[in-house]
Formats: C-alpha cells, sequence, structure tokens
C-alpha cells in the first residue's frame, strides 16, 4: 500500500483559474481532461474539513465545561454524552474527508506536469523544434554497418547468448567492448565532477515505492518497471535516487543549486516498445547511464536547464560526434517535465539522428510530492519548493552504439576517440582478437 499525502498540482492555480488548468493538461495529451471533478471533489472535502473544525472546537469547549463542573462537584453525565455523541460524529467525518482527499491525490498523481510556457504546444515529435546542430557527418567511402553487425563480426558483442540466458533485449559485451563501456564511465563521471562541480554518489539500485512516486513514475508508470517480490522496485534511473537525496528536507537556499551525478544500471521493462529496436543495442531491458540531478531555487532552475544541456553536449563534443538539440513540444515530454531539450546523436547507418539524452526542468513538480522546500535568505519565515531537473549524461549503451557506427572502418574494426584512449590503455583501435 502506497501512503501518498502530497500530489504535485498547486489546488489553489487551479481553484483560481479551472480553464487555463483544464487546458494546459489537455495539451500534454489528455484529452478528455476537465476540472469539474476536481473542484467538486475539493469543494466537498473544504466543506467536511470546516464541519471539522467546527466540531472538534464545539469538543473542546464542551471538555473544558466538564472540567469545571467536576472541580464544583456538579453532575456532568449530559456534557459527557455529548462529548461522546460530537466524537462519535468527528470519527464519521474524518473518514468521509480522508475518502475526498483521496480522491483528489488519485486525479491530480496521474496528472502530468503542466508545460513551461516557451515550450511549443504539439502532440509528437513531428511539433518538436531543432534549436541547434553541432559536429561534421562523416563521409563513408565504404557501406557503414550497423553496430550489431560490427560488434558479432568482432565477436564482442554477443546477442544470442544473452537471449539464452536471460531473454530478448539483453547484451553481453566481452574484451574491448567491455572495456570501452567502462572508459566512458570513467570518462563521463571525471568530465562532470571536474569540469561542471557534480557531487558524484554511488547509490542503491532498488528503491521504496514511495521514492518511485516522488519522482512521477508511480502510479502512472507502475507497468514500466520491475517490482520485486518483497515490493522494492529496480530503478528506471539514477533520477529517483538522486532526486529523493532532498525528499522531506527543508534546504538553505544559499546551499543551492545542489548537483548530483552517478553511473548506475537502469531497468525498464520497454512495455509499449514491442517491435521498435528489436536489433541491436538501442532499447534494452538492462542499460547504464551517468546522470545529472539539480536542486535549486526557483529563479535558478531555468539556467540550470541550459547548463545541464551544455554538460551532456559536452560529451559528444569531446567524444567528437555530431548531434542536435531539440526542444520537445507539449505532447512528446516525461510526465514529470515542465521543459525538455533532447540531444540526439547522428547514427550513419539508420541515416537518421537518434535520442542519447534528455535533459529536463520540472519546476515544482516532484519536490511537491516528496514535501522539500528552502528557506528564502531575505525571509526566514517563507520557504518555497525547490526546482529539480534532470538529465542523461549520457547512456552508455547509446554512445557506444554512436562511437562504433560513427568510427567504423571497411576492415570492421572501430577507432577509439582520441579522448577514451588513456582509458583504454592507449588503445587506438577495437579490432577483431
Amino acid at each position: 500500500m502506497l501512503v501518498i499525502a502530497q500530489h504535485m498540482h498547486d489546488i489553489e492555480h487551479i481553484r483560481k483559474n479551472p480553464k487555463g488548468f483544464e487546458k494546459a493538461i489537455k495539451s500534454r495529451g489528455v484529452k478528455e481532461f476537465t476540472a469539474k471533478e476536481i473542484l467538486e471533489i475539493d469543494h466537498k472535502k473544504r466543506s467536511l474539513t470546516t464541519k471539522l473544525q467546527a466540531l472538534n472546537k464545539q469538543r473542546n469547549e464542551v471538555t473544558e465545561e466538564i472540567k469545571r463542573l467536576k472541580m464544583n462537584k456538579s453532575p456532568c453525565e449530559e456534557q459527557v454524552k455529548l462529548s461522546k455523541s460530537i466524537t462519535s460524529e468527528i470519527e464519521t467525518i474524518s473518514l468521509k474527508e480522508q475518502t475526498e482527499k483521496n480522491k483528489l491525490v488519485d486525479i491530480l498523481s496521474n496528472l502530468p506536469n503542466i508545460s513551461a510556457q516557451n515550450v511549443p504546444i504539439g502532440e509528437d515529435e513531428s511539433s518538436n523544434v531543432e534549436i541547434r546542430k553541432y559536429g561534421k557527418k562523416r563521409k563513408f567511402d565504404f557501406t557503414p554497418k550497423f553496430h550489431y553487425e560490427l560488434g558479432e563480426r568482432l565477436g564482442l558483442m554477443d546477442f544470442e547468448q544473452a537471449a539464452k540466458i536471460s531473454g530478448s533485449r539483453f547484451t553481453i559485451l566481452k574484451g574491448q567492448l567491455a572495456k570501452l563501456g567502462r572508459a566512458l564511465i570513467n570518462f563521463m563521471l571525471e568530465t562532470h565532477v571536474n569540469e561542471f562541480a557534480y557531487t558524484e554518489v554511488y547509490h542503491p539500485a532498488l528503491v521504496k515505492n514511495e521514492a518511485m512516486y516522488n519522482v512521477g513514475q508511480l502510479p502512472k508508470f507502475s507497468d514500466d518497471s520491475y517490482l520485486t517480490t518483497d515490493k522494492l522496485r529496480l530503478i528506471p534511473t539514477s533520477e529517483v535516487v538522486l532526486t529523493n537525496l532532498v525528499a522531506d528536507k527543508i534546504i538553505e537556499e544559499k546551499e543551492l543549486p545542489i548537483r548530483f551525478t552517478a553511473y548506475s544500471e537502469c531497468f525498464r521493462k520497454e512495455a509499449g516498445s514491442a517491435g521498435r529496436d528489436t536489433r541491436g543495442m538501442i532499447r534494452q531491458h538492462q542499460f547504464g547511464k551517468v546522470e545529472l540531478v539539480s536542486i535549486t531555487t526557483e529563479e535558478q532552475s531555468n539556467d540550470e536547464l541550459e547548463r545541464m544541456t551544455n554538460a551532456a553536449e559536452e560529451i559528444l563534443k569531446k567524444l567528437e560526434l555530431p548531434y542536435r538539440i531539440m526542444l520537445l513540444c507539449s505532447g512528446d515530454m516525461g510526465f514529470a517535465a515542465q521543459k525538455t531539450y533532447d540531444i540526439e546523436v547522428w547514427l550513419p547507418e539508420q541515416n537518421k539522428y537518434r535520442e542519447i539524452s534528455s535533459c529536463s526542468n520540472c519546476g515544482t513538480f516532484q519536490a511537491r510530492r516528496m514535501n522539500t522546500k528552502y528557506f528564502l535568505e531575505t525571509d526566514r519565515k517563507t520557504k518555497k519548493y525547490v526546482h529539480t531537473l534532470n538529465g542523461s549524461a549520457l547512456a552508455i549503451g547509446r554512445t557506444i552504439v554512436a562511437i562504433m557506427e560513427n568510427y567504423q572502418n571497411s576492415d570492421g574494426s572501430v577507432t577509439i576517440p582520441n579522448v577514451l584512449q588513456r582509458y583504454m590503455s592507449n588503445d587506438t583501435v577495437i579490432s577483431k582478437q
């Protein structure tokens, strides 16, 4: 049972501007949405709360009267009887109030975040906007191959044995390709820690339902993650743990922004992906990823999204891989995001750009769920919800794919990007052993 006190939409805002809220939620792809039911439940809940307050006040008065009568040794049977009947009424109304609260939380916790004002309105990826491109696409004087053809011919990528051991959408990497993955992890973490002042974190891969709820993975996406028999979930991304490092805290404004980075294995059921990317390493049930998470003030979060996107871009620049930045439209963003940049890397064999990173500003959406605020330096009586941001920088498997496909040679070997050679015993090429 998941006990939730917080949801991520401001009920005050919905009361004041129900039509605006309705329009915003519809633009996020929830077509049949209406604010009417929310307002009705909220009204019912508030009138029950008012009744409860009146009854509690009445009970306190009766209790005081009973004390007074007892001190004067006067009879107080009537008052005791009245107190019991008020208590019983309070219990009944409390249950009703809780029922309405639960209904409200249930509706609101299944609604996505509201888009930022500068996000294009649209239904799917066709409405995304290209912001910039970087790097030259390589011209091949031979026909380039897919990463899985290269990997299998090199004898360093084994899908067949992985399928025998684990089923579909798993990969086994050996030798220099396994080492390439390890090199990428070290290279990415060192870049984020040394150049972008992130704090490196090592953390559990199993989390409680509450941690998943706090970042917006539950209740809506419960079928996408792996649930263990003792009710822990395997993380779909480090974002879950890194964001929850500040759950239920009140932070000093001067401590913000807080920046965390971690490498972790990520686990996803990929429930809605039947038939997509069935060959190769693009879409896996288990994959490694280096993640960035920032906790900021309200004023800092827009600039922090640009900074975080630059940190992810820097990895691709150093690897000399061509990419483009896309601003996602309202219908293509993730559930918790209010603004997202996707970074898409060029894959020559597919002859198109494919997502390798997603950097999002979630505003107060996750902070409301996990009840995380900060004191204002100028006015310590005032507390505000923090803003949270997250970004992949980068997914290891997809980076291996991009390196193999962009750096392949006509003999089937793969040149190792300059920046990675020192992490790979100064090897310059991955070739058949």
